[in-house]
């Protein structure tokens, strides 16, 4: 079997991936990757035809890449500008298949995702958000280097608790010299 980091590859997405990609993230009423994506915000599933309604937003995307182990769709890398003036950027990613969880797919996806916002954005810092009950986004921050550059106490409030909400963050000269 290949290492991880010949397995994972980031790609645009394509026509023929949209039915997939609406089958893991909008067919279910309760997926099981919104169980840690955030799941304090509503989560609403669509018919296929609703989906198609923005298909753009994926295949037109500079924004948001596919995660692929294998020849096999797994998820997806994203960004939006927190502050586009200040060059201010937030990443995101979603591995929808829970086999794909916890065996190091995510930290290689991210681990391009922050080479490929750094070569071609003149960005000084790239960083994400997530909660406490993410146990496995934070240490996948730690893994990359990051620094946990907030965590805001007892702001997201999921199954009658408080967690935190944690921003972490690692500046260009610091991914540079890993």
């Amino acid at each position: 079997m290949n290492d991880i980091k010949t397995q994972v590859r980031l790609r645009p997405y394509f026509e023929d991936d949209l039915y997939t990609l609406w089958e893991m993230s909008m067919k279910e009423e309760s997926p099981e990757w919104k169980k840690w994506d955030a799941p304090y915000f509503p989560h609403a599933p669509k018919t296929f035809e609703e989906f198609l309604k923005n298909k753009e937003r994926y295949l037109q995307a500079k924004d948001v890449l596919a995660i692929e182990v294998n020849d096999e769709l797994i998820g997806m890398v994203t960004y939006y500008w927190e502050h586009e003036t200040s060059l201010w950027l937030e990443m995101g990613i979603v591995i929808y298949k829970p086999q794909y969880w916890s065996g190091g797919y995510g930290t290689e996806a991210l681990t391009q995702w922050i080479n490929r916002l750094f070569k071609t954005m003149p960005l000084v810092r790239v960083g994400y958000t997530t909660w406490s009950g993410n146990e496995r986004m934070v240490r996948v921050g730690e893994k990359l280097g990051m620094t946990m550059e907030a965590r805001i106490r007892k702001v997201r409030y999921y199954n009658g608790q408080y967690y935190d909400s944690i921003r972490m963050g690692i500046l260009r000269e610091e991914w540079e010299s890993r």
